[in-house]
């Protein structure tokens, strides 16, 4: 008996196998997405659009970078640095192929809390240089730029604990409406804390709840010490800014190469400050030396991490948000996926990674992203071409900036924020689809001006996840027995012939933000199964009732995800039991309506509520040339019928 026991014990061990090199390739290539399309890199077709893309990148990232250092309060050369190594680290480790990493203006503000607290500006002492520091920068500047590496070591740490925990299947309770309300809101943070820069005024650093009307109240206070050179100078950068930009995007199609013009207004302000000496002529001020080089790298102090923990999940969150927005928005854009976790593991190791080389807390940017969708980017080499450009700014180039002034870095940061501010264009189209949405963004936005970015999104969060759960218990889902019902009543008004060549899905559910990624993944699913056309003809005649979902989250099961469809087919979606959505429903149903219309399949929608119906014409460009919407099922096969727009395969689901 004792030894059949230690048989019976031994037997799960003797089902165990040792790892295959098989195995760990697939990890490799799931950990190492470079691993994946770097294989299939074409040089022929991909190399000069990555190359014009990574030089114009370049502009905008050492643009950006010395700008979002003095944001983020420290000295503008390790600006430079955080433009470098985290676009290195995210091209190996992230998905987004037209994700620009690198400093970040969300992640910059946050940091400068921590630096602001912990290394206040009355520290300073201007008269020592440190033979010992590094790149001859004083010891004051290196004990801010440690505070602000410390923020990036911890909140990376904190993404990889999240990538560990596999935390990014909860990012779907992050909506849209948060996302741009959050942003919103912290871009105008940013404008506000530029202002000093674009008035030439010298203004203390102030934080903390309702700091943002603190600001305000002390300009209009002080609204004589405003130099007149500053507000000139920044106001004509704005204006060149945006109008040479506006060109660029409306002459893309007829130019190969846009005209870099930060690089050329960064050029022709500092020249022009060289010559007429308007540091010491009009007092304005100047970015000042930038040393050559990378230094050798060093940890991040330890000993402050408990104190920069606030901070530190700041940055993590904020960063991962408005990162993830940008990746997904490219993959839907040139049609890849993107794992949410892996995209914790890539922006997490960007900052831990990065904070051993002095560098700021990074995350991906909006303006930098388009600018890569604008000039023909095709993958990840467009970033690591950026990044060689600026190493040659790093050991050659840098010093001559000395003469940029810092109204005109301010100006570029304010323009470079136009992506996000104008997202209050968004609350008339939440208003027509979704009020409650309208009500949320307005909430969340109040909410990150008054308190701050990370405060906003945890409020947004909470609360779309308390007014759906409020609102999920009027919800009424169809019973099996009706659908029989309505099946045979199908059945008897049009011929069998007919029916059979159309899938009928039930939407049994309320679409909202929990539960839409998966209504389309069980919609893709159904369509996107092969080997249907090989079926014989007998078994593709038989009429199948399967149930998807009548579940919160949508869970579907085994016979709903059987071959149904061909590439050429029709499909009815009978919207009866969707009792509400909110925005990212409707969005959801308008990009199933079209991912199917792309792959040459017929969709319509019955029973819909006038809302549903008002808000999808509203929200999205839908075929005008042809019927959508129908009363009935009887009438929309009806329609299909006349059309002759019918394949093959008859199957009725539920959701």
């Amino acid at each position: 008996m004792t030894g059949a026991k230690r048989k019976k014990k031994s037997m799960p061990w003797s089902k165990m196998r040792m790892p295959r090199c098989e195995d760990f390739k697939l990890w490799c290539r799931r950990r190492l997405p470079i691993l994946e399309w770097a294989t299939h890199y074409s040089l022929k077709e991909s190399l000069l659009p990555d190359t014009v893309s990574g030089m114009m990148l370049a502009v905008q990232q050492v643009a950006q970078g010395l700008a979002f250092a003095v944001l983020s309060s420290v000295h503008p050369v390790f600006g430079l640095y955080g433009s470098l190594f985290p676009a290195i680290i995210y091209a190996i480790f992230g998905m987004g192929r037209h994700v620009a990493t690198g400093t970040f203006a969300l992640t910059s503000l946050i940091s400068a809390n921590a630096v602001e607290r912990l290394v206040p500006l009355s520290s300073q002492n201007l008269t020592t240089r440190s033979n010992t520091s590094v790149l001859g920068l004083s010891d004051f500047e290196m004990q801010r730029i440690s505070v602000a590496a410390a923020v990036s070591f911890l909140g990376g740490v904190i993404q990889v604990a999240m990538f560990v925990l596999q935390l990014g299947s909860a990012t779907f309770l992050i909506t849209e409406p948060v996302v741009s309300a959050m942003t919103t809101g912290a871009a105008t943070h940013v404008v506000t804390s530029q202002a000093k820069y674009l008035l030439g005024m010298k203004m203390p650093h102030i934080s903390g709840p309702l700091g943002f009307f603190y600001i305000y109240a002390y300009i209009f206070k002080n609204i004589k010490s405003v130099r007149l050179e500053a507000l000139l100078l920044s106001l004509l950068s704005i204006v060149v800014l945006v109008l040479v930009k506006e060109l660029n995007e409306q002459f893309k199609r007829k130019i190969k190469i846009v005209l870099p013009v930060d690089l050329v207004l960064m050029i022709a302000t500092s020249l022009t400050c060289y010559c007429t000496n308007m540091e010491n002529t009009y007092g304005l001020e100047v970015v000042g030396h930038i040393p050559k080089g990378i230094p050798p790298p060093r940890a991040p102090p330890m000993n402050i991490l408990s104190a920069v923990i606030t901070e530190a999940f700041g940055v993590a969150l904020v960063g991962y948000v408005a990162s993830l927005a940008l990746a997904q928005g490219s993959a839907k854009k040139f049609r890849y996926s993107v794992d949410d976790n892996q995209e914790f593991l890539a922006h997490g190791l960007s900052n831990v990674i990065a904070s051993f080389f002095f560098c700021i807390p990074s995350a991906a940017a909006m303006g930098r992203t388009a600018g890569l969708y604008s000039t023909g980017a095709k993958t990840q080499v467009a970033c690591l071409i950026s990044c060689i450009f600026v190493l040659i700014v790093i050991y050659t180039i840098g010093p001559l900036l000395y003469w940029l002034p810092m109204c005109v870095l301010a100006s570029i940061i304010v323009v470079g924020l136009k992506g996000m501010l104008i997202q209050f264009r968004d609350l008339k189209r939440y208003w027509n689809v979704d009020k409650i949405d309208w009500g949320i963004w307005v909430s969340t936005y109040i909410f990150t001006i008054c308190f701050a970015a990370n405060v906003g999104l945890l409020f947004g969060v909470v609360c779309t996840t308390a007014i759906v759960i409020g609102r999920f218990p009027r919800a009424n889902t169809l019973s099996t027995k009706n659908m029989k019902e309505m099946e045979f009543k199908v059945k008897t008004e049009m011929d069998d012939e007919t029916l059979q060549r159309v899938k009928i899905i039930s939407i049994n559910n309320p679409l909202v933000f929990l539960n839409a990624k998966k209504f389309y993944n069980d919609i893709m699913n159904i369509i996107q199964k092969e080997n249907t056309g090989n079926q014989p003809h007998d078994e593709i005649r038989k009429y199948e009732q399967s149930t998807l979902v009548s579940s919160l989250s949508g869970i579907c099961n085994e016979e709903a995800t059987q071959p149904c469809l061909n590439p050429k087919c029709s499909l009815i979606l009978d919207c009866s039991g969707l009792t509400f959505s909110d925005y990212t429903g409707v969005s959801m149903l308008i990009e199933v309506y079209m991912d199917c219309k792309n792959k040459s399949v017929d969709v319509c929608l019955v029973h819909c509520a006038a809302s549903l119906v008002k808000a999808m014409k509203y929200c999205g460009n839908l075929d005008s040339e042809k019927p959508i919407f129908f009363e009935s099922v009887s009438a929309a096969i009806s329609n299909m019928h006349l059309n002759k727009n019918l394949s093959i395969l008859s199957d009725h689901s539920e959701i």
